[in-house]
């Protein structure tokens, strides 16, 4: 038998099934009432999510289960409409009404389901991946439900060609998608789990942990998507055909892509730039380094901007890496005062007003130098040391220059203005 020919019974099929059932008395009533179900479930949703949402958002919940129960609130809909069709059918099995129900029996199934998955695959974390699980594994339980399952799959497997020894059909495709998509999240959720793992440990380098941690999901990923190939009963060896063409273009679609992918590693691998290191960007960038990701490196600047610098310019670009290392650094403080003051005494008090901020590190100690007898004053340069330049460096060459301020009222040291003498002659 035919495609063609299956596609017409199955029409005229349901063609009779439509005048025998859907536009009778007794399904007009039953639809009326689900839909009068559904209805109330929007109003339910709409005067109790919002008073929902904000209780949830009370509690002292961890982020996750936030999350989760926020999307739990859109099932306020599905979950009245399902309550109200379960009331509508006790009441219509009542033997002195001898009611058929056999359309609100199903919508409830449907409902039932659905509520049900959507709550399980609230463990999938990526919000596209959970669409698509939940989505796809409704629409199996909804075939199943509604009774045409097994059609369905004859019918889809009908569909197909030939690859040599191998059938390829539609329902080996989309089995396929269906196993690469499970064993994918599998995949993500175990090496999430390990990644958590890694960065709780205080033994092995933020370098090695995140390098570790990408590997190991490269890796997952990789197995999952060809057993989820191989779960369809396709043979690996039947995509050998579009394999050079593929290949090929993905050569050239994705050069950018592998090049930032392999620069990430490179710069775990030399720990020239790691998790956590203050950096300075070419183009004036400031910001400590927060994750690196396969793409790109997240810098978040003192602003709390977020940079997303592609891995490659961390490697053909020129990088001042603050602490690499060493989280010590040194900052230099210019200033100068009038010629009336003593250098000596200028030099101790600049010292000593450079190591009241909390900031600024004892392991060195601050030094003021004399650097230049300019044209209005005598100039100078204050060096002192920090280890956390994450916190900033404007702010903290702010708090030594107002402790230099203090200490040069105290002590009577002036910062000339800059001036000059103008000699007026009179001719006759």
């Amino acid at each position: 038998m035919d495609i063609e020919q299956k596609i017409s019974e199955y029409l005229a099929h349901a063609t009779d099934y439509a005048t025998a059932n859907i536009l009778s008395a007794n399904a007009l009533i039953e639809l009326a009432i689900i839909l009068a179900c559904l209805v109330a479930g929007f109003f339910a949703r709409a005067s109790i999510a919002p008073a929902l949402k904000t209780w949830i958002g009370t509690l002292s919940l961890p982020w996750r289960f936030q999350i989760i129960a926020q999307n739990l609130t859109k099932l306020i809909f599905h979950v009245t409409a399902l309550i109200l069709l379960g009331l509508a059918s006790l009441i219509t099995n009542i033997e002195t009404l001898a009611f058929d129900t056999s359309f609100i029996a199903p919508i409830s199934k449907l409902l039932a389901a659905w509520v049900f998955i959507k709550i399980v695959s609230q463990f999938i974390a990526n919000t596209f991946l959970r669409g698509i699980v939940s989505f796809s594994v409704w629409v199996i339980a909804a075939l199943s439900i509604l009774g045409v399952l097994d059609d369905t799959v004859s019918a889809l497997d009908a569909l197909g060609f030939q690859i040599g020894d191998f059938r390829l059909s539609i329902l080996s495709i989309l089995q396929s998608l269906i196993g690469i998509i499970l064993f994918v999240s599998i995949a993500i959720f175990i090496s999430n789990l390990i990644e958590r793992k890694l960065t709780k440990s205080t033994e092995i380098s933020p370098s090695a942990q995140v390098l570790i941690s990408k590997v190991i999901k490269f890796t997952f990923i990789t197995i999952a998507i060809l057993v989820g190939i191989t779960s369809a009963g396709i043979d690996l060896s039947v995509l050998a055909v579009f394999g050079g063409a593929l290949g090929l273009g993905l050569g050239f679609g994705l050069q950018t892509g592998v090049s930032n992918l392999f620069s990430g590693m490179l710069l775990l691998l030399d720990r020239s730039i790691k998790p956590g290191d203050i950096i300075e960007m070419q183009n004036g960038t400031f910001g400590w380094v927060e994750h690196m990701n396969a793409r790109y490196t997240n810098i978040v600047t003192r602003d709390n901007k977020s940079y997303l610098v592609p891995n490659e310019d961390l490697i053909t670009q020129r990088v001042v890496n603050w602490s690499h290392g060493d989280t010590l650094v040194r900052l230099e403080v210019e200033f100068g005062v009038h010629y009336d003051s003593d250098p000596h005494l200028v030099r101790k008090i600049a010292a000593e007003a450079a190591t009241q901020p909390k900031r600024v590190s004892s392991l060195k100690e601050p030094v003021c130098h004399l650097t230049e007898f300019g044209d209005s004053s005598l100039n100078f340069k204050l060096r002192f040391w920090i280890t956390d330049a994450q916190e900033g460096v404007t702010n903290i060459r702010g708090q030594v220059m107002l402790a230099l301020w203090d200490k040069f009222k105290e002590n009577n040291i002036q910062i000339p203005y800059p001036h000059r003498e103008v000699f007026v002659h009179k001719t006759d």
